[in-house]
């Protein structure tokens, strides 16, 4: 057995690793960072790993650098002599990348996992992959946690009435069904239909949302284009209210402001990747409880399916 519990984090989600040692009743390990003039970093653990479990928290949104320095921090943890190297990726960057969509393109997200796996990670622990084969990719046991886990209490305590989950895009209804049978209501969909790449021509709604009070769930929120349309588009066809739920707040061009005039009137989001300004209709729900209880659990080789809710 390890001699005892090193957590660490690297800088992206810095925020994340300090909230997750404090529900952990420890503190964040301190790493250093030496910065040459060119860009380049060398990370270096400042305390003795020999013999220890190592649990490294970092999301692998861009820029690149933040998978590199979860790799650097893996290697340096291998040579250091740790006993257990653990990586807690809240967001698994390259996730969309999961297959050959069109000929001579890579498939990252394995190459991602193949890198991980290389440079010494004995487990991974994410949270709402893109695509759940991901955990095909890794040779390693992968914990698989779900946002439900700290999405479902919250929706519980907005105790409303006529609840119907919904589906932005034909992708999600799988999601969907499943907050749905949860909560022992309904769900909707809806779907687009493209003129050309990337521009959307037509969006339509399956099923009926007048009068009932709607939530949008999804993995992640990129440009934020479709589900604001998506919320539009419900609130248009007489919803009482219009709220969203979604894992990864990637939030990329004008995102932000594609919310703020939104039909929402909140979106609820985790802290896997930091918020890069204020919105006021986004309210960042916190995983440091989940991903501290994964690691007691892994500690005291204990099951973690209980965690893996939907």
């Amino acid at each position: 057995m390890a001699k005892e519990v090193n957590i660490f984090a690297g800088r992206a989600t810095e925020y994340l690793g300090k909230q997750i040692a404090a529900e952990y009743n420890s503190t964040l390990g301190n790493v250093s960072f030496n910065v040459f003039s060119d860009g380049e970093f060398q990370p270096s653990f400042e305390q003795n790993l020999r013999g220890n479990s190592v649990y490294l928290v970092q999301s692998t949104f861009p820029p690149a650098d933040n998978l590199m320095e979860l790799l650097m921090l893996i290697d340096a943890a291998r040579r250091a002599s740790a006993k257990h190297i653990v990586a807690i990726v809240p967001y698994f960057g390259y996730a969309r990348q999961d297959r050959k969509d069109k000929p001579r393109v890579p498939i990252t997200s394995k190459l991602v996992a193949n890198l991980m796996t290389a440079a010494g990670l004995e487990r991974l622990v994410t949270m709402d992959l893109h695509a759940d084969q991901i955990q095909g990719f890794f040779d390693i046991p992968v914990d698989h946690l779900y946002a439900s886990s700290v999405f479902v209490p919250i929706i519980r305590k907005l105790g409303l009435d006529n609840m119907t989950f919904a589906s932005p895009d034909a992708g999600g209804t799988k999601r969907a069904a499943s907050y749905a049978k949860a909560f022992g209501t309904d769900f909707v969909m809806c779907y687009k239909q493209r003129s050309k790449p990337n521009e959307i021509e037509k969006m339509a709604l399956i099923g009926n949302v007048k009068g009932r009070n709607v939530i949008l769930l999804d993995d992640m929120i990129d440009t934020a284009g479709t589900i604001t349309r998506a919320a539009n588009l419900i609130k248009q066809e007489g919803a009482n209210s219009v709220m969203a739920f979604a894992s990864h707040a990637v939030l990329s061009g004008h995102a932000y402001e594609k919310l703020q005039d939104s039909a929402f009137d909140k979106v609820f989001l985790t802290d896997s990747i930091p918020l890069k300004q204020q919105c006021d209709k986004i309210q960042v729900v916190p995983t440091a409880g989940l991903f501290a209880e994964v690691i007691r659990k892994i500690q005291n080789c204990e099951s973690v399916s209980s965690l893996f809710q939907f």
